[in-house]
């Protein structure tokens, strides 16, 4: 699975751009997205540009990123009252109507089916 990081272009250089995200500052590639300027935002995976996104597009891929990073480290609260919340209900905590509605199922399923 690849993941992209959100990006945002500091300056450029010929086929190349200097990007910040994420905490750190790289140099990718630009060739795939073509020309940029500064404060463009773009989706780098393996120091290549691979997509032009715009600032909402990357505030949310991040905050998905942070949300993944704080599960993986097991630090992450779904609460309500949580920043971490992804904006809709979780199977974890869906019924089980909810979720049989969700995957196309109506009624219970049965033993002799």
């Amino acid at each position: 699975m690849c993941i992209g990081l959100p990006m945002q272009v500091q300056s450029i250089d010929p086929g190349h751009a200097w990007v910040v995200g994420g905490g750190e500052r790289r140099r990718v590639r630009t060739a795939l997205v073509g020309a940029v300027v500064p404060g463009d935002w773009l989706l780098v995976f393996l120091d290549d540009a691979r997509e032009r996104i715009d600032a909402v597009r990357a505030a949310e891929v991040q905050a998905a990123l942070d949300l993944l990073r704080e599960t993986l480290q097991g630090t992450a609260s779904f609460g309500a009252d949580s920043t971490l919340s992804p904006g809709f209900a979780l199977p974890s905590q869906m019924s089980a109507e909810d979720l049989r509605a969700l995957t196309g199922l109506r009624r219970e399923p049965s033993i002799n089916q």
